[in-house]
């Protein structure tokens, strides 16, 4: 009898970044709707935001390491918070060419309306587990995160670079061997 799941790792349905993927899809659907339907905000300024709620004053590289984001995407996702009024660049005074970000007071009350809304689907999502479940999920999230990182930097020399500007490291056809 052959195991499945998270322990067989028979198809690509039991591997755990493609199934937290699709619970990412499912759940976050929601918060796309939210973001963009109501808010008019992508998931991405809403990350960004978010953490510039919990500590004003990052610059974009701080900030894109807390979202987990590359610089490219944050670049862009802080232009368009600017451009909408959200947020605001403040240059540092001992290195002009250096900025920190802060939310405007828009940005401040986007928050403070969205947060709720983001907080009620977050409890609806994690309604099945109990209270004890729930605190097992928080300790092994935290430990895979941790894990990951570890795993990350371990195969980091061994897996070729991302080139997404120049469209990945070629198209796969038929009879490639890779």
């Amino acid at each position: 009898m052959s195991s499945t799941g998270l322990t067989g790792l028979e198809t690509v349905n039991d591997l755990l970044l493609y199934r937290l993927g699709r619970l990412v899809s499912t759940g976050g659907s929601l918060v796309v709707r939210l973001c963009e339907g109501q808010f008019g905000i992508t998931r991405r300024e809403w990350r960004l935001l978010a953490q510039l709620a919990l500590r004003p004053g990052l610059s974009p590289t701080e900030l894109a390491s807390l979202a987990s984001l590359d610089k490219a995407r944050t670049s862009r996702a802080i232009g368009g918070l600017v451009d909408k009024g959200l947020l605001e660049r403040r240059p540092l005074p001992q290195d002009r060419r250096q900025a920190e970000l802060a939310l405007t007071a828009a940005g401040q009350a986007l928050y403070e309306q969205l947060m709720p809304e983001a907080r009620r689907i977050n409890r609806e999502l994690l309604a099945p587990l109990s209270a004890a479940e729930l605190v097992q999920l928080d300790d092994l999230l935290n430990r895979l995160q941790a894990h990951a990182s570890l795993v990350v930097q371990h195969n980091d020399e061994q897996l070729p670079r991302v080139q997404r500007h120049k469209g990945g490291r070629g198209r796969f056809t038929a009879g490639d061997s890779r």
